[in-house]
Parts: C-alpha cells; sequence; structure tokens
C-alpha cells in the first residue's frame, strides 16, 4: 500500500486520466448521478492517492472551504475491487492529518451523503446541517474541530 499526494499541476497525464476516470466511474455511472464531476475546484486541489500493488485503490480530494478558517475535503471514493478492505478508513484518516499538517489553524468542514454519516461521526466530525439534496443525493454538513 503506497499513499501520495499531489496538487493537480504534478499529477502526470496518465495519473490525471486515471483519477478522472475512477470519480466518474464511481460518481456519475455507479450512483447514476449526472452532474459536473469535474469541477473548478480541481484547478487548485491536493490529491490523496491510495494504491494497492500500482493500482489506484482509494482517493480523496482536498480543497479551500468557501468559509475562512476552513479546509474540506471530498470526493471520497474506494475502488469497487477495493471495497470492504477498510480502505475508506485509511485514506479519510490520511486525508485528515494531511489537512492538519499542511493547513495548520484550520477545521475541516465537508459535506457527506447522509448514509455516512455514522463513518464520519467515528473520526469526530459532527453534523452541522439537516439532510439536504445534492444532484438527487441526500448529504448532511459535518464540521471537525481540529482547533479550538
Amino acid at each position: 500500500m503506497r499513499l501520495s499526494v499531489k496538487k493537480t499541476a504534478e499529477l502526470s497525464v496518465p495519473e490525471l486520466l486515471e483519477i478522472m476516470k475512477a470519480r466518474v466511474k464511481v460518481f456519475v455511472v455507479e450512483q447514476e448521478c449526472p452532474y459536473q464531476e469535474i469541477d473548478d475546484q480541481d484547478d487548485d486541489a491536493l490529491h490523496m492517492i491510495l494504491r494497492v500493488d500500482g493500482r489506484l485503490a482509494a482517493y480523496t480530494r482536498i480543497v479551500k472551504s468557501s468559509e475562512p478558517g476552513y479546509m474540506s475535503f471530498g470526493r471520497v471514493l474506494v475502488v469497487k475491487d477495493f471495497r470492504k478492505q477498510h480502505l475508506g478508513r485509511e485514506i479519510v484518516s490520511a486525508t485528515i492529518e494531511e489537512i492538519e499538517q499542511d493547513f495548520p489553524g484550520n477545521n475541516i468542514k465537508i459535506a457527506g451523503q447522509s448514509y455516512l454519516q455514522k463513518f464520519y461521526e467515528s473520526f469526530g466530525f459532527k453534523p452541522v446541517s439537516d439532510v439536504y439534496l445534492e444532484d438527487g443525493i441526500p448529504h448532511i454538513d459535518f464540521e471537525l474541530k481540529v482547533v479550538e
């Protein structure tokens, strides 16, 4: 298992294509949700890439939050062949650690799919919104206080 962190500009073309294919497969095709998956936040994102035997297994994207004092992450995915191996927990833990290290003084705010509420709460996230629909999928906003 190998974790790498790269800015968008540091990704090779094959790496970028691999990530975008995985994101579209999970969020557009598997979830049957047509939306603008690749967006302007990709221009200045940090990409957390977890590989197993050289293959993309799990991924997250770290971005600045629209709220001052917060960072955010999203596009959390585990490739189908690697599910049920706790790699979602692995990549989210690594993402939180990366934010704490690279962006000290910021709390974390995310929008997570509501069915993952207990998963995110297990990392210390607290829900800070009611359930709402984003692209037809129920979501909740969560916050993790890493600085007081």
